[in-house]
Parts: C-alpha cells; sequence; structure tokens
C-alpha cells in the first residue's frame, strides 16, 4: 500500500517557520512509523529528515513525537493498516524541532533541580550504602520508580507549552520517587522546591502526561500525591 506521509519541518538556516513536506512511501500494513520515515528520510533529492529512533523499540519514550495529532512513539505505535493511509509526522509540542519531528530534550531534563535525582541520607553520601525500607513503603512510590527522564510527559504537558518555567511532570515524578521513602532525608527541601510559584500548582490534570508516559506511570496522580503532601506540611 502507499502511505501519503507529511512531515512538519523547520530548518532554521533556511525558514522563517515550520513547514510541512509530503512523502508517498510504499508500506506493508504490518510496518510502524518508524519503518515509513526511514523509508522517507533516504528518498533521493531530499534533505535528511532528523528524529531520534533510540533502540529502535520503543522502550523509552525519547522518540515521542505528534502522529496524527497525538501523542505517540514511531517505533511502538499501531500497524499502518490502523493508522491509515494518511499520517501526519511533527515534533512534540513542548520540544523545538529541526529538520524534522526531532524534538530538544536537554531544555526539557534541566527542568530537574540538580543534585536531587539521587537519594540523601545523612551520613551517608548520595546514594551510599544500602538500607531497608521502612514498612510497606515501597508500594507508596513504586509507580514512579519506572520513570527514565525521558521528558516525553513533560513536551506533551500544554501547561508547560504555556509556562516553559514550570518544573514538568518529568522533574516531578522523579522528586515523588525519594520524597516518599523513608530512607531519603530531604524530603522537605524537595518539597519546598516543588511548592514554588513554579512547581506543582501549574498542573491541570488535562492527563496528556500519562497518555504520553512510555512506561505506563500514573503521573498526574503522583502529582496530586506530591502537592497533597505540600499541603499536608504546611497545617
Amino acid at each position: 500500500m502507499q502511505v501519503d506521509l507529511r512531515i512538519l519541518r523547520f530548518d532554521p538556516e533556511q525558514d522563517t517557520r515550520p513547514h510541512w513536506e509530503r512523502y508517498k512511501v510504499e508500506a506493508e500494513p504490518t510496518d510502524r512509523v518508524l519503518d515509513l520515515l526511514h523509508r522517507g528520510e533516504v528518498r533521493p533529492g531530499r534533505h535528511a529528515c532528523t528524529f531520534r529512533r533510540s533502540c529502535a523499540h520503543g522502550i523509552c519514550g525519547s522518540d515521542a513525537m505528534l502522529i496524527n495529532g497525538r501523542n505517540g512513539w514511531p517505533a511502538r505505535s499501531a500497524s499502518i493498516s490502523s493508522v491509515g493511509a494518511r499520517m501526519t509526522v511533527a515534533p512534540a509540542a513542548g520540544s523545538a524541532g529541526r529538520e524534522g519531528p526531532r524534538g530538544r530534550h536537554g531544555g526539557l531534563l534541566r527542568q530537574v533541580p540538580a543534585g536531587h535525582a539521587l537519594p540523601r541520607r545523612r551520613g551517608a553520601g548520595s546514594g551510599a550504602g544500602t538500607a531497608p525500607v521502612a514498612g510497606r513503603g515501597r508500594a507508596r512510590y513504586d509507580d514512579t520508580t519506572k520513570c527514565i527522564l525521558c521528558a516525553a510527559c513533560t513536551s506533551s504537558c500544554p501547561s508547560f507549552w504555556a509556562q516553559p518555567e514550570y518544573i514538568g511532570p518529568a522533574a516531578i515524578v522523579n522528586a515523588h520517587r525519594f520524597i516518599f521513602d523513608s530512607r531519603d532525608e530531604a524530603a522537605d527541601e524537595r518539597l519546598e522546591i516543588l511548592a514554588e510559584r513554579d512547581g506543582v500548582w501549574h498542573c491541570r490534570t488535562i492527563f496528556n502526561c500519562v497518555d504520553a508516559c512510555p512506561r505506563g506511570i500514573k503521573i498526574t496522580q503522583a502529582i496530586l500525591e506530591v502537592s497533597g503532601a505540600i499541603v499536608e506540611r504546611r497545617t
């Protein structure tokens, strides 16, 4: 079958604004979006199209982009037979693309406060040694341990689009993993950062982040648990 593939592209050295380019690509019904991007990228006479493919198995989320206007991953998307013969591909809305649907993740990851991506315990440097989890505490943060900081959630967040200073879902999820870990002794400091103007309060529970997460983390629930912990400490 032949697929009408449209890719939103932008080259800052030549373009004043993003524009759509159209490709006619031959595809098998079982092909993924990633397969089509590869074929469109090597067509003669075309400028190279830049996109992330990671390990090509769709487990890390760094290849997140908009497929037919919805958050998705080209390596994990449904087969072409179910997506359809007409397809649009664009960078995730919260990341600026260059020459194709590759987003820039560096700015998103800078939202994670320095020194807060590791557990902190007195008398033992960050992450040093071992210690048991008190009681059944592991269940409280088990879901957020799956976060791999791919930032797909932050790039899909409308609150982040409108307010780039917002710390974003990825940073909050990463903090949640330690705030509710009984072994970590920096919970108050983490909550203080997240309670600031650009912290958890920008979340509008739209659930875009949940749809975008390749790990299936209940991100909105984690954000609400963090904001609840902030309120609890202030009362």
